[in-house]
């Protein structure tokens, strides 16, 4: 029996690597076109589903948002993701500097397509990680701001206030983020300009 690729397998961008005959549907291919995704197909011996980056979504966390990250693992887990836990491990105090970069890094790298980041409040942490070379950080607290930020923005990585949302409202957000696609189209000659921003404002392109 062949291996079947539907919508919900196409990752937010880079290369969706199939075994070669599997069955792609109509509605994949069309979501991979939308979102620039190239399908590649690899030969049975050279494949392995091992911590795919296209399906490994790098999450942390400092102290204050713990508890927030450690019930947001299993909601994304469960939406059929790989999850890569940056840490925090427990709840003694921590910088979130250190785990926001360490999450940022790994999408940043390639490892992962996504991140998402719970701090106290989400602010910092989208500071810390907007810093990464390739990183659009959102922090977002509803539905409206999720979608907002992953079709226009583009945003490939999420940040949350683990202590301004219950938990419910967490996982709403978190799961309008994954569901909603990155809109392209006019949206990306504006994402073209922060790239341009970023690349222009580079430490190692000034003068």
């Amino acid at each position: 029996m062949r291996n079947v690729i539907t919508s919900g397998d196409v990752p937010f961008g880079g290369v969706l690597e199939v075994v070669c005959g599997t069955i792609v549907t109509p509605s994949a291919r069309e979501l991979a076109r939308d979102r620039g995704v190239a399908i590649v197909e690899i030969a049975p011996e050279k494949f392995t589903r091992a911590k795919e980056p296209h399906r490994t979504v790098a999450i942390g966390s400092d102290h204050g948002g713990f508890r927030m990250k450690e019930f947001l693992k299993a909601i994304v887990a469960s939406m059929g993701y790989v999850v890569e836990d940056c840490g925090a491990f427990d709840e003694r105090s921590v910088d979130y500097p250190d785990l926001a970069e360490k999450v940022a890094v790994f999408v940043s790298s390639g490892q992962a397509f996504a991140g998402v980041m719970v701090d106290g409040a989400g602010i910092g942490s989208a500071m810390v990680a907007n810093k990464v070379p390739g990183i659009r950080a959102a922090l977002c607290y509803d539905r409206a701001t999720a979608r907002n930020s992953r079709e226009h923005n583009h945003a490939n990585v999420l940040t949350i206030g683990g202590r301004m949302l219950t938990e419910t409202q967490a996982e709403d957000v978190v799961r309008t983020w994954f569901a909603t696609p990155w809109g392209g189209g006019r949206h990306q000659s504006r994402i073209d300009k922060i790239t341009a921003v970023e690349t222009k404002n580079f430490k190692g392109n000034r003068g």
